[in-house]
C-alpha cells in the first residue's frame, strides 16, 4: 500500500515541478494511475500537498544535511521523507526512510539510494535538534518557515506587519474546514440533521454547516445528491448576502464559474426572478447549469461572454467576482503560493476594465458587487479606489458582517482572522 501511496505522490511532485499542474489535477492524475484504494489515496494526498504547503523548509532541512548537487527526482523524493519525519507523527521514521531508498532503487536511481539513506538518517538522528533556520525576524525567515515566495512575504509585512504576516502564513499551511451551505429551497438545517447526516453549523454564518465524520467526497453523498447543500466558503456567501437581493429581482453574474454566487442569489431570492449568469469559458457553463439543475434551481441562465465587453443594461444587482491571483485560497491550492509576481501584475487593470463594463448593467438604484479571492491591496482596494475616481455615480456602501464591520463599504476576510478564504468584498451603489 504504501509504496503505491508514496509513488502517487511522487508523480503528483513531478508532474507540478515539470509542468506547472494544479495540484488537485496533479494528485487526482496520479492516483488513477496508481489505482489506489480510499486509504492509500489518503495517504498520497497528505504526503503530496503537506510537500507542497512545505516545500522550502523541506529544502532547507535536506540541504542543511548534503552539500551534494541532487537530481530532481531524488530531491522529490527527499522531500516526501522528510515531510514524513517532521510532520506525520503516525509514520515511523524508520518506515519513512525505507520506504525512500525503496523508491529511489525503483525510479532508476539506485546509484543514490545510500546517500538518500544517509540524508535521512541525519535528519532522523537530529530530528529533535534541527538546525535553526537564519534571519528570524525577517521575511527571509517566513519564507523559507512557511514556504512562502519572498516577494509575497515582503509585500504582506508592508501591509499587514511583520506579526500578523507570520500569522496568515501558518494559517495558509493549515487544514480548512469544509464548509457547506444549505439549500433552503430543499430542507433545512432541523431537517439535515433529521436525516442523519452529520454536522455542526457554522459558528458565524447561518445556514453554513460543516460536515463531521465524512468518508470521502462530499460529493458521493446522497445529501449532495439531492441538492440539499453545495459546496462554498463562508466569505463567498457573504459576497452576496450583503447585496440585499429580493425576490423578483434581475440580477447579472458576471464572471459566473463555477456558479457558487449564482446558486446562492437564487436562494436569496427564493428561486424567484433570473439571473444570468457569464463566463468566458463556454465549458464552464455545464457545470453551472448541472449545479442548478442539482439544486431546483430554474431562474438561471447562461451566456459565454467576455465580461470586459458584455454589453447588458437594466439589472437590479451584479455579482462582479473578478479573475484574480487567488492568492487567498493557498489553504486549498497550495501551488498558488508559487506564482511570480509578474504573472499576477497585469490583474489589476484587467480588473478595473471588468468592473468599468459591467458597472453600465447596473441601473440607477442597484447594488454592484465586486469581490476577489486575494488579499493583496492592488487587486482590491486599490481597483476600487481607482473606480470610484471616475465614476462618480457610484458610490461604496456600508455593511454588516457576521464577522465584522465594513464602515468603508469593503472588507477583507484573512484566514487567520476568520478562518474562511482570504477574500475582498466591496458594496457598491449606483446612485444615479
Amino acid at each position: 500500500m504504501s509504496d503505491n501511496s508514496r509513488l502517487a505522490a511522487l508523480d503528483a511532485l513531478e508532474k507540478c515541478r515539470r509542468s506547472a499542474a494544479w495540484t488537485t489535477e496533479a494528485i487526482d492524475t496520479a492516483i488513477k494511475k496508481r489505482e489506489l484504494d480510499a486509504r492509500s489515496a489518503a495517504l498520497a494526498s497528505h504526503i503530496f500537498l503537506g510537500v507542497m504547503q512545505n516545500l522550502s523548509l523541506c529544502d532547507f532541512y535536506i540541504d542543511a544535511f548534503s552539500k551534494s548537487d541532487i537530481e530532481p527526482k531524488v530531491r522529490d523524493i527527499l522531500r516526501c521523507a522528510v515531510y514524513q519525519v517532521i510532520f506525520m507523527d503516525r509514520i515511523p521514521d524508520s518506515a519513512a526512510v525505507n520506504e525512500a531508498v525503496k523508491l529511489t532503487k525503483s525510479t532508476g536511481f539506485s546509484r543514490a539510494s545510500g546517500f538518500v539513506n544517509a540524508v535521512l538518517r541525519k535528519i532522523v538522528s537530529q530530528k529533535d535538534h534541527l538546525p535553526e533556520i537564519p534571519g528570524k525576524p525577517s521575511a527571509e525567515y517566513l519564507s523559507v518557515r512557511y514556504s512562502h515566495p519572498l516577494w509575497l512575504v515582503r509585500r504582506i509585512i508592508d501591509e499587514k506587519g511583520y506579526d500578523f504576516a507570520e500569522s496568515y502564513f501558518a494559517a495558509n499551511n493549515a487544514v480548512p474546514d469544509l464548509a457547506l451551505q444549505v439549500n433552503t429551497l430543499k430542507t433545512s438545517l432541523e431537517a439535515l440533521r433529521e436525516s442523519g447526516f452529520d454536522f455542526v453549523p457554522h459558528t458565524k454564518l447561518e445556514n453554513c454547516i460543516l460536515p463531521q465524520n465524512l468518508r470521502g467526497s462530499i460529493a458521493e453523498t446522497k445529501e449532495f445528491s439531492k441538492g440539499l447543500f453545495y459546496v462554498q466558503d463562508p466569505a463567498a456567501r457573504c459576497a452576496v448576502s450583503v447585496m440585499g437581493l429580493r425576490p423578483g429581482f434581475k440580477v447579472l453574474d458576471a464572471c459566473a464559474a463555477p456558479g457558487g454566487k449564482s446558486f446562492a442569489a437564487a436562494i436569496e431570492m427564493k428561486n424567484n426572478g433570473s439571473i444570468l449568469s457569464c463566463d468566458i469559458h463556454e465549458k464552464k457553463l455545464k457545470r453551472i447549469e448541472d449545479g442548478a439543475k442539482r439544486l431546483g434551481i430554474d431562474i438561471i441562465s447562461t451566456r459565454c461572454a467576455d465580461a470586459r465587453s458584455l454589453d447588458c443594461i437594466g439589472f437590479d444587482a451584479v455579482i462582479c467576482d473578478v479573475p484574480c491571483s487567488g492568492l487567498g485560497v493557498i489553504r486549498k491550492k497550495p501551488d498558488i503560493r508559487f506564482k511570480s509576481v509578474e504573472s499576477i501584475a497585469a490583474l489589476p487593470e484587467i480588473q478595473l476594465d471588468i468592473l468599468r463594463n459591467v458597472s453600465s448593467a447596473v441601473k440607477p438604484g442597484g447594488v454592484l458587487m465586486y469581490s476577489t479571492c486575494t488579499v493583496l491591496r492592488a487587486e482590491n482596494e486599490d481597483v476600487i479606489a481607482a473606480f470610484l475616481k471616475e465614476n462618480t455615480n457610484f458610490s461604496a456602501e456600508a455593511f454588516e458582517l457576521p464577522f465584522g464591520s465594513a464602515p468603508h463599504g469593503y472588507y477583507t476576510f484573512w484566514p487567520n482572522v476568520d478562518n474562511s478564504d482570504g477574500f475582498f468584498i466591496c458594496k457598491l451603489r449606483r446612485v444615479k
